[in-house]
Parts: C-alpha cells; sequence; structure tokens
C-alpha cells in the first residue's frame, strides 16, 4: 500500500480547493473528474489536457487507485458476483444484476459487518473496516470498464457487504461522486441505500441527500426483530418508523422495507397482518425476499405456498408488495450470501 492519499477519495469541490491552492486555474479538478471518471484514466500520467508538470506534481502527491478486480463468477441465472482486493489484502464483493434490457450493480460499503444479523453471512464474519469514498466508487468505476455488462449498468443499490449507514461519511462522498456531473453521472433516483435500522442516520441521511432508501424489516415485533437484527435493541420499531415517517421522498417515490421470509421464524399469515399493521400510514413498498440458504445457518427457505400466502395478506391491505427473485443463490451471491471470500470456479479478473 501506498501512504499517498487517493484523489479518488476527494469531491469535485474538494479537489477544486486543492488545485486553487496549487496556484492552477479552478477548472483543471473538473478536467480531472472526467478523465477519473468518465474517461477511464487510472494514472496522472495519462490526463493529456494537463501540462506535463501539473501531471508530475500530481503523481508526486497523489494516487488514483481502484480496487483490483480478483475473480467474476457466473450463476446459472446470468448473475456475476465480483472479488474485488483492497490495497491490504481484504477483499470484498460486488454484484451484477441482471433485468430487462440493463443490469443493477449491487456494491459493498464494508470489508465484513458489525450488525450481527442472524440471517446474513456477512454479518457472522463481523467487521474488518470500512471502505473509503475510492474503494466504494471503485467498485462501479472497474466494473464499467472490465465486464462485458458495464456500460449497460443503470441502477446502483448500496446493498453489499457492509452498513452502508455505519460508514456515513465515506458513503455519502461516494454518493455524491457517484451521482455527480462530473463523476459517473447517475440520477439520485437510480441509487438505493439499504439500511438494517440506524434510526438517526436514516435523519441525516435525508438531511443530506436524496436517494433512494431500503429498510431491512424481517419481523413485525421488537422480540423478534431484535432476536434476527441486534440493531433493534438500541433502535426499536417505534424508533425507526418514526425515523422512516420523515425521510423525503419527493413525487410518487416511496420507501421500500425489505422483509426476508425464513419458514416457521417470520412467515405467518399472521405476521403478514402485524406487518400490514405496522407500516399502516408510511408511503412504501415491500419487497419480500425467501430466505437464501448458506452453510452453518440455522434458518430454511419458506415453501413458495408460504410465500405467496405471505404476500398476498399484504396485497389484500393494498400494499405493493413484490415477491424479489434471489439471483445467484448458487455462487452464493443471493443477499444475505457475500462473505468477500474467494471461491473456486471464478474466472480470474483482467491482468
Amino acid at each position: 500500500m501506498t501512504d499517498k492519499p487517493n484523489i479518488r477519495d476527494l469531491s469535485l469541490e474538494q479537489i477544486e480547493a486543492l488545485i486553487v491552492s496549487q496556484g492552477k486555474q479552478k477548472y483543471r479538478a473538473r478536467q480531472i473528474m472526467k478523465w477519473l471518471y468518465q474517461t477511464g484514466a487510472t494514472s496522472f500520467a495519462q490526463m493529456t489536457t494537463l501540462a506535463r508538470a501539473f501531471r508530475a506534481e500530481m503523481e508526486e502527491r497523489f494516487t488514483a487507485s481502484e480496487p483490483a478486480l480478483d475473480r467474476v463468477q457466473t450463476s446459472a441465472d446470468s448473475t456475476r458476483k465480483v472479488l474485488f482486493r483492497l490495497g491490504d489484502g481484504l477483499a470484498v464483493e460486488s454484484v451484477l444484476i441482471p433485468g430487462k434490457n440493463h443490469w443493477t450493480a449491487c456494491i459493498s460499503t464494508q470489508a465484513g459487518c458489525a450488525m450481527g444479523c442472524l440471517f446474513c453471512l456477512t454479518g457472522q464474519q463481523g467487521l474488518r473496516r470500512n471502505l473509503s469514498p475510492s474503494e466504494i466508487t471503485g467498485q462501479m468505476t472497474m466494473l464499467r470498464r472490465h465486464t462485458p455488462e458495464g456500460l449497460q449498468i443503470k441502477n446502483i443499490v448500496l446493498m453489499g457487504m457492509g452498513e452502508p449507514l455505519a460508514n456515513y461519511d465515506n458513503t455519502l462522498q461516494a454518493i455524491r461522486i457517484l451521482t455527480s456531473d462530473h463523476g459517473l453521472g447517475f440520477s439520485n433516483r437510480k441509487i438505493t441505500v439499504s439500511t438494517c435500522g440506524l434510526a438517526p442516520k436514516i435523519v441525516q441521511l435525508g438531511q443530506d441527500i436524496c436517494v433512494n432508501l431500503a429498510i431491512s424489516l424481517n419481523a413485525p415485533d421488537d422480540r423478534r426483530r431484535s432476536e434476527l437484527m441486534p440493531v433493534n435493541r438500541k433502535y426499536p420499531l417505534a424508533t425507526l418508523l418514526a425515523a422512516c415517517r420523515d425521510y423525503p421522498m419527493p413525487g410518487r417515490r416511496m420507501l421500500t422495507f425489505e422483509y426476508i421470509l425464513m419458514a416457521g421464524v417470520n412467515d405467518s399469515l399472521e405476521d403478514a397482518r402485524q406487518v400490514a399493521e405496522l407500516l399502516r400510514g408510511v408511503r412504501c413498498k415491500l419487497n419480500l425476499i425467501a430466505f437464501n440458504e448458506f452453510p452453518g445457518s440455522p434458518f430454511k427457505t419458506p415453501t413458495p405456498e408460504a410465500v405467496s400466502a405471505f404476500q398476498q395478506v399484504l396485497l389484500d391491505h393494498h400494499y405493493t408488495a413484490i415477491l424479489r427473485a434471489s439471483r445467484g443463490r448458487d455462487i452464493l451471491a443471493a443477499c444475505g450470501q457475500l462473505s468477500g471470500q474467494a471461491a473456486a470456479g471464478g474466472a480470474p479478473g483482467p491482468a
């Protein structure tokens, strides 16, 4: 690893301030951003619209490194799981999910996770460390340049490894770069942040930026949610839902509640009725996800009949309730299955 700071950790405004402090024209910052995020430069030497001396000066002071694309696995359903190697040797995973005429990138914000949700393989590993802004955005820039689907990525979900709101400052900085006209240029309508329920950070996120929000719910009462998700002991459902009700969703956009159905745990018809009552008055939709089993987990996938019956109760209560297909199960790429561990059978990344 190098001790030099990474220019990709800086926003346009921060690069502008840096450039001005060096006595250079402010617009050079926009040129640097374009080279990094739109032209695909991996070093200052490639930024030929900058003076040679200036490039050398920046190369001396900063790195422009990205995570290394280590391995790609492809599921039977075409989902692709990508293992990235970080500068200190740790690894994180991203997932490319096929859609109709587009792809969605599911990216990570932490190596591991400290939240300890019992149904999540990532959460069973504990937290190794937060990712920097450049390691978050770097997953996207590498996917764009080094996968066949890269230019067809239209949506980004921060639902990979880690809790985005527990790495708040770096996640926010990364989102601002992803949505900057001089960065990757994604609309904030195409960015979704997932959280297990860090209520104060939900409030802060709503004040700082406008993106889609998905909340991992998974139980209709505090007792079971606290058993499944330790975060609920600190921020119980009443606190969480108060934060959700205050979260700004302009126009016709809605909050999303993710509900992972586990056989005999939270998938009964009475559970569905309790969910309907719990979310009354919240402008939201529900994504229902059948639990994705992984080695060592005590939970089981419910039957398709149980999932459909649960959904029907919510539909009868006039909720939009979608059965979300779990893609990539055969390569442990589905919801809750990411581990950051290299697996056999994947294709190596670019040299």
